[in-house]
């Protein structure tokens, strides 16, 4: 490895330990890398590359940080090997007709760079894109090779994201998964006419055909052979992707929609939702100004509804209006007080599906309610116990020792929630 790269003392920050040469392609690339949101929370800061700085990603010089399922923070260095791009999609900075600072590593650079931040406990993996190169094959074949050299020259051991390129051979999907934990497609736009209008040389059949390769042999991999043995690893987290929210005129319903119907036939671990950010020299075919980041927010809490709450898309976006989501509460408390008849709900009886609709109560606290009145009549102390706060529940809930009444119709509950701090005296 380039001695170079790391400084004598440990306790320096990552960027002293990157050369002056280096550290210009990384604050480049990791600045193009920042608008991609399928390897990060929905907590990140806004996105926006007005100013033209080109610094850092939404953690600094490309360290982000992403969630897994149980909750731990990993931290990745998330890159472009290149932000040179063959297509012109009019809603990317990176376009072959945006006029930005280019870059790119070579690959035993990034090779070096990704080891060089991993020993030093900078970053626990990597998540690597690129603009198209050349053409779709080639490009791949070069995201594949930094991957290839991490896992079998160096024995790399951390997590890695690929991103995939749509239009890229099977071959080299197959590869990929070979040395990916998670691969990524993104479909960008709900619409099939967005996408033809803003990202011309992208098909969404080429995308979803894609997905359904990345499919077929995640399910390969599960199954065992005729003769009882294991089949080679192959992207081990599964598949995600990302659309761009506020690009175009799709509604709350229609990214939902789109997000429903790629979760029944690719079995995706993740839909992320990105709010389209401003870019320099920006088409006149995208939006004067970017969403508010609410709805993004909003609609990472109606996804998580969807996938282990029992709604369907129809019951999550009923609570706005014209197709949104209500932006002023989130979109459980939003369905409940479209439905207060169905409330109050009765804790010690109501079956899990019931249980999981009541605003306030998670997975986990229904896991454990369903678990503790076994043996005992739950009062409303317990649920604050096992939820760990009540003063969204009490309004939709009865216990053993708690009604909330018929004091508070739907609408004087709603202004309640919205307003500032006004749960806290609520009753």
């Amino acid at each position: 490895m380039n001695s170079n790269l790391l400084m004598q003392s440990s306790a320096v920050p990552a960027v002293q330990a990157v050369p002056v040469k280096m550290m210009r392609k990384l604050s480049i690339l990791a600045d193009a890398a920042k608008y991609d949101a399928s390897c990060a929370s929905s907590g990140a800061a806004r996105r926006d590359s007005l100013d033209g700085t080109g610094v850092g990603s939404t953690e600094g010089m490309g360290i982000c940080h992403s969630y897994a399922p149980d909750g731990r923070c990993i931290s990745l260095l998330k890159v472009l090997l290149t932000n040179f791009c063959t297509f012109d999609c009019l809603y990317c900075v990176n376009r072959v007709s945006s006029n930005v600072p280019r870059a790119r590593f070579e690959i035993d650079e990034l090779v070096n760079l990704v080891l060089a931040f991993y020993k030093r406990n900078y970053i626990e993996g990597l998540f690597l894109s690129s603009g198209i190169i050349r053409d779709p094959d080639y490009t791949m074949e070069q995201i594949i090779e930094v991957a290839r050299r991490l896992r079998e020259v160096h024995d790399f051991r951390g997590y890695i994201h690929l991103k995939t390129i749509p239009e890229a051979s099977p071959e080299l999907l197959q590869a990929a998964g070979r040395y990916a934990d998670r691969l990524s497609i993104n479909i960008e736009l709900a619409r099939r006419s967005s996408l033809a209008a803003l990202a011309p040389q992208k098909e969404v059949g080429g995308i979803r055909r894609s997905m359904a390769a990345i499919k077929e042999r995640l399910d390969e991999s599960r199954d065992r052979s005729h003769r009882g043995r294991k089949m080679p690893h192959f992207s081990a987290s599964g598949q995600s992707t990302q659309m761009i929210v506020g690009a175009d005129k799709a509604d709350d319903r229609e990214l939902l929609d789109c997000s429903q119907s790629l979760y029944a036939g690719y079995q995706l671990k993740r839909v992320y939702y990105s709010a389209f950010s401003p870019i320099p020299d920006a088409s006149a075919s995208l939006p004067p100004s970017p969403p508010n980041l609410n709805r993004e927010h909003r609609l990472y809490q109606a996804d998580w509804l969807m996938r282990f709450y029992g709604f369907d898309v129809g019951e999550v976006v009923a609570g706005g209006k014209d197709g949104m989501l209500d932006p002023a509460i989130d979109p459980k408390l939003a369905w409940a007080l479209k439905h207060r008849e169905q409330f109050p709900v009765d804790i010690n009886r109501a079956p899990r599906e019931v249980l999981l609709r009541v605003p306030g109560l998670g997975v986990t606290g229904v896991e454990r309610i369903l678990v503790n009145r076994r043996s005992q009549r739950l009062r409303l102390q317990d649920l604050g116990r096992l939820c760990g706060s009540v003063k969204r529940l009490k309004a939709f809930v009865v216990t053993r020792d708690w009604t909330p009444g018929n004091l508070l119709d739907a609408e004087s509950l709603r202004r309640g929630f919205v307003q500032k701090d006004a749960q806290l005296s609520l009753f």
